[in-house]
């Protein structure tokens, strides 16, 4: 993974992990043990389904850069449809408590998304090839 691929997933897990931590801790407090719990299934959650896509949309920024943007906004409504699966999914579990699960994975998902758009802006990325000065004569 290039230097500035890992930058940006370095940039982007950091502050959701940061935000799950805080979450588990609140969590625990107000809901007990199974709180926190939920609070760390969402953290996990979230950096796994982001991160998996954070990977896929740099392979695909590599290998068709055509297809950037579209596969960006793609795999964002997957994201947050298989999200909205996972939630229905879990909705009456007794592993863990499932409001601190649907509050942390909301929070950690809106710093990722925020996170990973910081780091993009900062990131110095050159979309002008600097060894392709032109067609050949």
């Amino acid at each position: 993974m290039p230097s500035n691929d890992a930058r940006i997933l370095l940039h982007t897990a950091v502050p959701s992990a940061a935000v799950g931590a805080i979450a588990t801790v609140v969590s625990g407090v107000v809901a007990g043990g199974k709180g926190a719990i939920g609070a760390v299934v969402g953290t996990l959650v979230v950096i796994l389904f982001m991160g998996i896509g954070q990977l896929v949309l740099q392979r695909t920024a590599k290998s068709l850069p055509h297809l950037f943007q579209a596969m960006g906004l793609m795999l964002y409504t997957a994201q947050l449809l298989v999200l909205f699966i996972f939630l229905a999914l879990l909705k009456n579990t007794t592993l863990f408590d499932f409001k601190a699960f649907a509050f942390t994975l909301l929070a950690t998902t809106v710093v990722w998304v925020a996170a990973q758009a910081r780091a993009y802006m900062k990131a110095k990325i050159t979309y002008i090839d600097p060894g392709n000065s032109g067609p050949k004569s």
